[in-house]
């Protein structure tokens, strides 16, 4: 196996889980891939989804394919944002949760884009600049903190439910609804800004694996044979790992800001 850190893991298991679940239920994986009930040969493309994300989540954690997998789940997560999520969006732009849909899609691509770059090899890599370079990467860092932005607007948006996902032994549900919001914009903001970009995606990523602990892995014990809290689980793993690639991004990046030493003194 070849792991390169927690959020290659987490992402890689997300998608193989969500993979496992489209073969044993013949369907995609709810909002993420709202494929039309009417659409032709709906099954069949599930149970191939489900090939290719488990195939993807484990062939992502072998060493010799991991690089070629990570491209592949790239490729599809953007299949996802174009074909599925996009016209939703454009349909309804002033839809907030058709927004929301888009951009968690987007933060999936986006980490797996950057894992996919952290695979590569250097020779490799610059063979494809965009896809594997720096440039590549910056895109990619752009687009999950604009998602970020819109993932902090959907706790706004929508308060009343996000709070009703708050553990029931935590009290103020509802100020921790608002709470978490201000952390994915701040987050989204810190990373599109360049302001303390690296302390921001980390951040991100704890708050995001605090959900899957607090929220989600509760959820699929109480409920162990609902296809929708596991679903959350594997997503919300997915979303963590590719917050954590992201904040692997940047480790060249210092913690906190940096005092710049003054320059010579003019004579």
């Amino acid at each position: 196996m070849r792991v390169i850190g927690p959020g290659h893991l987490l992402f890689a298991m997300g998608m193989a889980g969500l993979g496992f679940l489209s073969l044993i239920s013949g369907d995609f994986a709810y909002t993420w891939q709202p494929v039309p009930h009417w659409f032709p040969w709906r099954e069949y493309l599930a149970y191939a989804s489900g090939v290719l994300l488990l195939a993807g989540g484990i062939g992502m954690l072998v060493k010799r394919t991991a690089a070629h997998f990570a491209l592949a789940m790239t490729i599809y997560m953007l299949s996802w944002v174009l074909v599925l999520q996009a016209p939703r969006v454009a349909a309804a732009p002033a839809n907030v949760g058709a927004w929301l849909g888009l951009c968690e899609n987007l933060v999936l691509m986006s980490g797996c884009w950057i894992l996919f770059a952290s695979l590569v090899g250097r020779e490799d890599r610059s063979s494809i600049p965009f896809a594997a370079g720096s440039g590549g990467t910056r895109v990619a860092r752009f687009l999950f903190g604009v998602s970020c932005l819109v993932l902090g607007l959907s706790h706004f948006a929508y308060t009343q439910e996000t709070a009703s996902m708050v553990p029931a032994w935590l009290p103020a549900r509802v100020s921790f609804a608002y709470l978490t919001g201000v952390g994915h914009f701040a987050a989204g903001a810190g990373i599109l800004l360049a302001i303390l970009p690296r302390l921001a995606a980390t951040l991100e990523a704890a708050m995001i694996s605090s959900f899957v602990l607090l929220i989600h892995i509760p959820g699929a014990a109480s409920a162990p044979t609902s296809r929708l809290q596991w679903t959350m689980v594997f997503v919300a793993s997915a979303l963590a790992g590719s917050a954590w690639a992201i904040a692997g991004s940047l480790k060249g990046s210092p913690w906190g800001f940096v005092r710049r030493s003054p320059g010579p003194a003019s004579s």
